[in-house]
């Protein structure tokens, strides 16, 4: 028997980390159907200064119960024609992924973004990196807590938009849009999701105006929980409306001499 004990240790040093990869938590993804409706507004106050303001509503289980709602206005400085950076603040709430659950989380999110657009032939792009510092309200045992849990998340977007029937997007086209954002989290408090989420999207718009255009279409969401190993995933119908107002006064010509 002495003779095998060496044997036997040694079978124990490989099973002791074998039982321990076993015990790691399986990937656990629960599939959700929501809608989102969002609101853009972009008011132009000066040649290098404008509001902003976007609202949304999204909905769990195609409109049967809240998921969130977010109201974010900024100030937004124009670098360029075709460049922005933009300060501002959004408060959002959350409202319990579980029916079971009632306590609606609270957050106040300050963000700063800049912002760029682009055009090459007939395909135009837009592009933003945005960087959020997050505060949501403790929860616990379904009622809120006092303090907050505060994380960075920065934010990666970029659209290509095509028109269907003409050489550029204008009044009276509609083009086809696809988009894709991705969250990074960062902080101390973060732990294992630092790939917050993926937000990919495919759609059609249509300009009814030089200001004012809608995009529907299809989104798909993978997010990552704070467990590190559970994870949505989001089909969600998105409807979104985009409107630029033009307060400035008109340039006056001089006349030929």
């Amino acid at each position: 028997m002495k003779k095998f004990t060496p044997l036997l240790l040694l079978l124990a040093c490989f099973c002791l980390p074998l039982k321990g990869w076993a015990q790691t938590p399986e990937k656990q993804i629960t599939d959700r159907d929501q809608v989102w409706l969002g609101y853009f507004n972009q008011t132009r106050i000066s040649d290098k200064f404008s509001l902003w303001l976007d609202l949304h509503a999204r909905r769990n289980d195609f409109m049967d119960r809240w998921a969130t709602a977010i109201v974010r206005p900024g100030i937004t400085y124009h670098i360029s024609d075709h460049t922005r950076f933009t300060v501002g603040y959004a408060y959002a709430a959350h409202w319990p992924a579980s029916a079971e659950e009632e306590t609606i989380r609270p957050e106040h999110r300050f963000w700063q973004q800049i912002n760029w657009s682009g055009k090459s032939k007939r395909l135009q792009t837009n592009q933003w990196v945005r960087l959020e510092e997050r505060f949501n309200r403790n929860i616990a045992n379904d009622a809120l807590q006092k303090g907050y849990h505060f994380n960075y998340r920065v934010r990666y977007m970029i659209a290509l938009m095509v028109p269907l029937t003409s050489d550029a997007i204008a009044p009276g086209v509609p083009f086809l849009v696809v988009n894709d954002e991705v969250h990074l989290n960062f902080g101390k408090e973060i732990v294992y999701n630092y790939l917050d989420q993926n937000r990919l999207f495919g759609g059609v718009g249509y300009q009814f105006t030089k200001g004012l255009n809608a995009q529907l279409g299809y989104m798909q969401v993978f997010q990552q929980q704070a467990a590190g190993n559970r994870y949505f995933k989001t089909h969600a119908l998105r409807l979104f409306f985009f409107q630029n107002l033009d307060f400035r006064k008109p340039k006056v010509v001089p006349p030929a001499s």
